[in-house]
């Protein structure tokens, strides 16, 4: 006897990789590989992009030997396929050299993700982000929190979970734990929050 399933079948990576390629003309949205199926996002606003901008400035001012590499693809154990392109990835400068287009986190310090304004963002950069991270011993995950006009810091991961976790408003110093080592003053996001 046949057993029938509900679920729709998953489509391939190649599959999704050629569908993206013909609709990269779009200038509006950006389409991820999500558990096998499409799904699209908004493409990042220009405050995004200060906030990126800002924390790769004031991390390269205390921690001149670090670089904030921006979209770096990192493998990641079960997210997405095992793939996570976060807003940031700090690390040592050429520490992605000849890795290709997915690399290996170990040498990642912290990752950062800025929120986006549609209806995936909590499940994504909330939820299923933090357990990715933690899982791959990302030592830090800073979040920057757009709806709620605050950032959030992950810290210490154990057993696949931020053992630390402090949200603090705009406005208030943000202490990022070794090993990235740097206090941000959060005052100048009040700019870019809507």
């Amino acid at each position: 006897m046949a057993v029938m399933t509900t679920e729709r079948p998953q489509m391939e990576l190649e599959q999704f990789r050629n569908i993206a390629a013909i609709a990269a003309e779009r200038e509006d949205v950006v389409f991820e590989f999500i558990n096998g199926r499409i799904g699209v996002k908004p493409v990042p606003d220009g405050d995004h992009g200060e906030i990126i901008r800002w924390v790769s400035k004031r991390c390269m001012q205390h921690r001149p030997d670090l670089w904030l590499y921006a979209e770096q693809g990192l493998r990641v154990d079960r997210y997405r396929a095992g793939h996570a392109k976060p807003d940031g990835a700090l690390a040592k400068d050429g520490a992605f050299a000849g890795q290709g287009e997915w690399a290996d986190p170990e040498q990642v310090l912290m990752v950062v993700e800025v929120t986006s304004y549609d209806a995936d963002t909590h499940r994504r950069d909330r939820v299923e982000k933090p357990v990715a991270y933690a899982e791959a011993g990302i030592p830090v995950y800073l979040l920057i929190d757009r709806d709620a006009g605050a950032v959030t810091v992950h810290s210490d991961p154990q057993d696949g979970r931020y053992e630390t976790v402090t949200t603090r408003t705009y406005g208030h110093q943000v202490v990022l734990p070794d090993p990235v080592g740097v206090t941000l003053d959060t005052e100048e996001l009040k700019r870019y929050a809507r």
